[in-house]
């Protein structure tokens, strides 16, 4: 496993370093000396998901051959890089800029082969014209003021901006087939993320109410795999009222079986409900023995200030789509956190604190309301804010019988 590894950190060095310098001379001679014969083929590639949570859904790439010169290159829009300054934070905000890159095929194989994850390839139906613009919109977009580009995942990624430049070069319209289902982003995000519950979560947690409305074909194609079944029956309608497919062929070009990640011990539900239960635990000995154990409360709403700050930021700073709509604001919010200290300034100074009956009304109206409110909820909240009711209902009985 080690030298699988030293060899794929080799074949992405030399694919970085090389690359570049090779495909601006290419390019430019084939503008320059555009061969008579159709010797150019262009493809769209698939590729299938991968274990990391960037690559749960695929990607997509434009494959750029010309046999007469032997020249293979993959035209990819998904490249960025961690090191990139301040990324956690600008990703978080959705500032994250990715960049275009090429990559000879062979060192792209590879690193699909190695991942684990197949490759399809779909030949795509243009006339010399179209591939000789295709060609030139390719080459301006890696031109170093325009390779660089803001991301947005669900509108303008990987997948959206090879679909775009490959409508650009066609002279007449692409017409994608009509389906029957309804769709919409989280939907599409939950088929791709069934094998990784905690990814699940995590997105759910920060997608709002927007993520839940029906999309359009169009929009549905931010996937990969979405937009290669759209590509396979699509046709081009020319100006002159011809028509031809937008796809030739269709074949998998890397066969590759994903190796299945060791999951996490538990299911995000099934520690949801192990955190349920450990609060009506920790609320019955609080009843009974009549004495808040602060440490937990300490640590409990600490935990939910910090996941309510997270939210926050991304309902009202975050320019990432469909965050600003989030209602888990109304559950998980900064209140908690900042509160915290006058909480237990007042329980030492035995000053009564109407926090926890209004945090316990709060919690209540908000499990009635669950199934009403606009959004679809990851289930795992449910025991969440059960939790947080058991904790809000202890401190009232033991603050009632108290007094």
């Amino acid at each position: 496993m080690k030298r699988k590894f030293v060899f794929l950190c080799w074949v992405v060095l030399i694919s970085c370093l090389f690359s570049p310098v090779r495909v601006n001379g290419e390019i430019s001679d084939n503008m320059e000396r555009m061969p008579q014969t159709d010797s150019i083929q262009f493809s769209l590639l698939t590729c299938a998901p991968g274990n990391e949570i960037y690559a749960l859904f695929g990607h997509t790439a434009i494959r750029y051959q010309n046999f007469s010169r032997g020249v293979d290159l993959v035209f990819n829009y998904g490249m960025f890089s961690f090191n990139t300054p301040h990324f956690l934070y600008r990703f978080v905000k959705g500032e994250t800029d990715y960049q275009l890159g090429i990559t000879p095929y062979p060192y792209f194989e590879s690193e699909y082969a190695f991942r684990g994850s197949s490759v399809y390839q779909q030949v795509l139906n243009l006339t010399n014209l179209e591939k000789i613009s295709l060609l030139k919109l390719l080459q301006d977009n890696y031109l170093p003021e325009n390779r660089i580009y803001r991301y947005n995942y669900f509108y303008d990624n990987c997948t959206t901006r090879a679909r775009d430049q490959i409508e650009r070069s066609i002279q007449g319209k692409v017409v994608y087939p009509s389906v029957d289902w309804h769709k919409t982003f989280r939907g599409i995000v939950h088929e791709f993320t069934k094998g990784s519950p905690w990814d699940e979560l995590g997105i759910d947690l920060c997608l709002g109410a927007e993520a839940d409305k029906p999309i359009d074909i169009r929009q549905q194609m931010f996937a990969p795999f979405y937009m290669r079944y759209f590509a396979q029956d699509a046709y081009i309608q020319t100006p002159d009222g011809g028509r031809r497919p937008l796809v030739l062929r269709e074949e998998k070009i890397v066969d590759a079986e994903l190796e299945a990640e060791s999951s996490w011990g538990i299911s995000p539900m099934v520690a949801a409900t192990l955190f349920l239960l450990l609060n009506v635990i920790i609320g019955f000995f609080q009843w009974k023995k009549q004495m808040i154990f602060w440490g937990w409360d300490i640590l409990l709403y600490a935990v939910q200030g910090i996941a309510g700050c997270i939210i926050a930021f991304l309902f009202f700073v975050s320019s990432h789509p469909t965050v600003g709509s989030n209602w888990l604001l109304v559950l998980f919010n900064p209140l908690p956190l900042f509160y915290l200290p006058f909480m237990i300034y007042r329980e030492l100074k035995h000053k009564k604190d109407l926090y926890h009956t209004c945090n316990l009304v709060y919690l209540t109206l908000f499990i009635v309301l669950f199934p009403f409110l606009p959004q679809d909820f990851n289930l795992t909240v449910l025991p969440l804010a059960l939790g947080l009711l058991v904790n809000a209902a202890s401190h009232v009985l033991v603050l009632n019988k108290k007094q």
